[in-house]
């Protein structure tokens, strides 16, 4: 008499679905990521209630360590002025340059007015990013 059973059960498991759910979310957050704008130094934004809509040309960042970073490059304070040209310089004509000025709140006004007179030497239209309420 034969005891044995006729089917036998695999012990494999199917790991194909697995890796294409694995490469659907790596996927998502690649592209999550790059969605992200973020500058590269690290400021903590004064509190206001305005609002503006204007467009964003040229970011200028200045942290509690008077680094500035002009679009994601990290410059001395002598070459701000330098680099906000060039960077003016490359949009179309049509466009008026308008610069986002991201300062930390901890920044003395002093600085940031030696700042701001940059932009009115060049004549350079300037905005002050705050944080919403």
């Amino acid at each position: 008499m034969n005891l044995r059973s006729r089917s036998k059960v695999s012990a494999e498991v199917n790991m194909s679905s697995m890796t294409d759910l694995v490469f659907l979310l790596l996927i998502f957050f690649i592209l999550a990521s790059t969605l992200v704008t973020s500058s590269a130094l690290d400021i903590v934004l004064p509190k206001s209630g305005a609002q503006t809509v204007k467009k964003k040309n040229i970011a200028l960042t200045v942290n509690a360590a008077l680094e500035f970073d002009v679009n994601g490059t990290i410059v001395s304070y002598d070459e701000v002025e330098r680099m906000l040209i060039n960077e003016a310089g490359k949009l179309n004509s049509d466009e008026e340059a308008v610069v986002v000025l991201r300062v930390d709140q901890s920044v003395p006004t002093g600085e940031t007015v030696r700042v701001l007179d940059i932009g009115y030497r060049n004549n350079l239209k300037m905005i002050i990013a705050t944080d919403p309420k």
